[in-house]
């Protein structure tokens, strides 16, 4: 089987948004609290892609194209053609009306961290210490007495939900790299010249998706339990998503027309 080139992932660093992840704990945190923000999301404006996991591909495909990223085949909901910026969060730090927000956005200060003692891993509850929102005697406090606060047991709870999620996602991805599915795609993007003309054909970028061909030759059984399993819908979602790579330049070049020549 030939090698394939792997593009790097659009996602850096260990884990996006989270400078100084603690585990949550009474001693250290219990005079903290969050305060409510004008701008609740303005700590992903520069993310230009995020995590995505399958149970929000249906959402999630209808505004932002879904790519599968760099070695793992990441998932990501890309959210501009240009790094550091995001198309669709304003400067009150909100989502459009009736725009999707990734999980993986709602999710933050809070998120469940890997921790390892001598007999086993556990999952551990950590905050975003750094968090502009997390300050002393904020709004909403996290502890009510000894106790996490009816707010943070939702945050763990759906923190909860978004791991179980992220482990389909795993197992997702598992098939269609152990099939083989993935072929390595191109974005690309005609501009127009002053004169209205067809300008250099330019290229976005490039990302792994699972193979139309490949899929249509799988064995009957195969495609079945991909079928039963929600794999061959997930697949389709990603598919449709794609679509919106034209909203995305659109965007883009009304914000600023040169880069189309960038």
């Amino acid at each position: 089987m030939a090698t394939k080139e792997v593009p790097p992932s659009p996602l850096q660093g260990d884990v996006l948004f989270y400078k100084n992840p603690q585990p949550l704990n009474f001693e250290m945190h219990s005079k903290l609290g969050l305060n409510t923000s004008n701008t609740p999301f303005g700590f992903a404006r520069k993310a230009h892609a995020v995590p995505a996991i399958v149970g929000e591909f249906g959402p999630a495909s209808l505004n932002y194209p879904i790519i599968f990223a760099g070695g793992e085949y990441q998932p990501v909901a890309v959210m501009s053609i240009r790094a550091n910026e995001n198309l669709f969060i304003d400067e009150r730090g909100a989502f459009p009306d009736g725009y999707y927000v990734p999980a993986f956005i709602r999710r933050y200060p809070f998120v469940f961290a890997n921790v390892t003692d001598s007999d086993a891993e556990q999952l551990v509850v950590c905050i975003d210490r750094e968090a502009d929102f997390i300050v002393e005697n904020g709004e909403v406090p996290l502890f009510n007495g000894d106790q996490p606060s009816a707010f943070t047991q939702q945050c763990i709870e759906f923190c909860n939900n978004f791991e179980l999620e992220r482990r389909k996602t795993d197992e997702f991805v598992g098939v269609l790299r152990d099939l083989d599915l993935f072929e390595l795609r191109e974005i690309t993007f005609t501009p127009n010249n002053p004169d209205g003309t067809p300008g250099q054909l330019t290229k976005i970028t490039e990302h792994f998706s699972p193979s139309p061909e490949k899929i249509k030759a799988l064995p009957d059984a195969t495609k079945l339990d991909m079928l039963n399993s929600g794999a061959l819908q997930q697949i389709h979602l990603h598919w449709n998503s794609l679509t919106n790579w034209e909203r995305l330049v659109s965007e883009t070049l009304k914000r600023a027309p040169s880069a189309a020549n960038a």
